[in-house]
């Protein structure tokens, strides 16, 4: 039987089999949440489709506990609407209480991206941060670091770096060959240094003690989450809490196979495109799943659930539940046409960007004031 999509934490592509990928992986489905989540049009439409251990972290946010919303970021080019999804759950959750963590995977990327520290620690900066804080992270509630300078604050540092090295004694050759396929000393490393990332907020001198801690992430992460917690339950130096996690659904990349890839920029909408660019990409670049002529299309309509354009709304652009639906039996029947659909979408695209280039004028003077 020929694979028909593969999801590895270095590549995705092909239609997205998520029922197989729960089953492979053990996950399971978003357990029922609270009202607050609902507000948010992410949750609501099932964005987030799939968890570990999430119950630990919704009791945490019922009883007013502590908890930690650990992620990180490979900092390889322009921040795009790929990597929004992270960023509105920053702010989300931080508004729920979360302790933010954010990793910079510096190192790792050293050794993929050909780019030099610096220039990896700019664009961290520069784009990430800056956009994370444009859609409404505080940074002064968030413990921001980069992997090749954990802290200056010596006993963190070292209690970081003696974790990621111990973890080493609690897994095989075989285990990260199984997990990984292929492997590398760079890809063990990586590995060693995320289940750190994942791990550490819960060591003595971060949190003080065990705090439950969850990572969101697409499924294609997922094998990283779960070597490092078999590492952690075979550590007996630390009564870790298991790392909870939650998954979505992949942005589609414009030309709809597989997602957002920043080393493809025609497969993204970055949060610095002009609206002629956007207009352009869209057009241009993006998956429709209308017919082959006007005429056809009128007769049998569209299909949606492929079409790039309506994914977008869906996920990010149209948060009018009833404004989505009539667009969707709009499309299907034919009545509202590939170009009316994208035409929609750009318009929504370039108000949303006009406003946060602007939100992103004032987070350059936060970022600015977080580094002196």
């Amino acid at each position: 039987m020929v694979k028909k999509f593969k999801v590895t934490p270095w590549d995705v592509f092909g239609k997205i089999d998520y029922i197989r990928l729960m089953k492979e992986f053990g996950i399971k489905k978003m357990p029922k949440l609270p009202e607050i989540f609902m507000e948010n049009v992410l949750f609501r439409r099932g964005v987030f489709f799939a968890q570990r251990d999430f119950e630990i972290i919704l009791n945490a946010i019922k009883n007013k506990k502590p908890f930690v919303m650990m992620t990180g970021m490979m900092p390889s080019g322009d921040f795009h609407l790929g990597h929004m999804l992270v960023g509105q759950q920053l702010a989300f959750y931080q508004n729920l209480g979360a302790k933010i963590y954010i990793a910079v995977a510096d190192l790792e990327a050293y050794n993929t991206r050909q780019k030099s520290l610096e220039e990896l620690k700019k664009i961290a900066i520069e784009q990430y941060l800056t956009n994370f804080v444009a859609l409404g992270l505080d940074p002064k509630k968030v413990n921001f670091y980069f992997q090749s300078e954990r802290s200056d604050d010596a006993k963190k540092a070292n209690a970081y770096y003696r974790l990621a090295s111990n973890f080493s004694r609690y897994a095989t050759f075989n285990e990260f060959k199984a997990v990984y396929g292929d492997i590398s000393p760079g890809k063990m490393n990586a590995s060693l240094l995320q289940a750190a990332d994942m791990y550490h907020p819960q060591l003595p001198e971060f949190e003080g003690k065990p705090v439950p801690t969850f990572i969101p992430v697409g499924v294609d992460q997922d094998p990283h989450i779960r070597i490092a917690r078999d590492m952690a339950k075979r550590n007996k130096d630390h009564k870790f809490i298991p790392i909870a996690s939650t998954y979505n659904l992949f942005l589609p990349g414009l030309k709809g196979n597989g997602k957002m890839s920043s080393s493809d920029p025609t497969s993204y909408i970055a949060m610095t495109d002009s609206p002629k660019e956007v207009a352009r990409k869209i057009n241009k670049y993006t998956f429709s799943g209308g017919r082959d002529t006007i005429e056809e299309h009128r007769k049998f309509g569209g299909n949606p659930d492929v079409d790039v354009s309506f994914q977008y709304l869906k996920m990010f652009f149209e948060p009018d539940d009833g404004k989505l639906a009539k667009i969707e039996e709009d499309y299907r029947s034919g009545k509202m046409l590939t170009g009316e659909l994208k035409k929609y979408l750009i318009d929504k695209i370039n108000a949303f960007l006009k406003t946060h280039k602007e939100k992103r004028k004032e987070a350059e003077k936060k970022v600015g004031d977080f580094f002196t």
